[in-house]
């Protein structure tokens, strides 16, 4: 079985992704720019790069800027997780145009996770990692101190699935998602409960 960081393996990139979702609340290059500098450095990812047909060593690394997302599509690292294993990631913007927020969202794929040995489910409802949802949730709260940020969800393949307009500034009171929700100068986090 090969690694789960293993970029080449395409089965480490299957199965869809679990992400965190930030809507970014503008429409704004250097608003999304501020977001995603400050989200890959607070996960800690290893490189950037826009292949996943080579590993990182076979390519070319490139910047971490909304112009490589736009060339690439995605941009792609590796990232250790809170059990300490290295798995492949990536990160990708879904631009809403002039009536809506660009979205960012980092994801680990499913694929990379299952050779990592992460059970999920655990009999739960949904899908859901609690050991990455509480990872991902540090990461959102350390985006936050460095780029402000309308909304973040936390699960599997999350974003668009609300916003914070639709919330208002409330929690969910039963949430099959995790949310990270702004609160003046902080940031609320509200783990899946069902």
């Amino acid at each position: 079985m090969t690694s789960p960081a293993t970029f080449r393996d395409q089965t480490n990139w299957s199965n869809g992704y679990y992400e965190l979702a930030i809507e970014v609340g503008s429409c704004d290059d250097a608003r999304i720019q501020a977001v995603l500098s400050a989200l890959w450095s607070a996960a800690d990812v290893h490189g950037c790069f826009g292949r996943t047909d080579r590993e990182p060593e076979e390519q070319d690394a490139v910047p971490c800027t909304v112009g490589s997302l736009a060339e690439f599509g995605h941009l792609h690292g590796q990232v250790r997780l809170p059990t300490g294993q290295l798995v492949v990631c990536g990160c990708v913007a879904i631009r809403g145009g002039d009536e809506s927020s660009d979205w960012l969202d980092l994801y680990v794929p499913v694929g990379a996770l299952d050779k990592a040995g992460l059970a999920y489910g655990d009999g739960q409802p949904f899908f859901r990692l609690d050991v990455i949802d509480e990872w991902l949730a540090a990461v959102g709260t350390e985006t936050f101190k460095s780029a402000s940020f309308s909304l973040g969800v936390i699960g599997f393949e999350v974003s668009g699935c609300t916003d914070a307009s639709t919330l208002a500034g409330q929690l969910p009171r039963t949430r099959d998602i995790g949310y990270l929700l702004p609160q003046g100068d902080a940031l609320r986090y509200g783990a899946a409960n069902t």
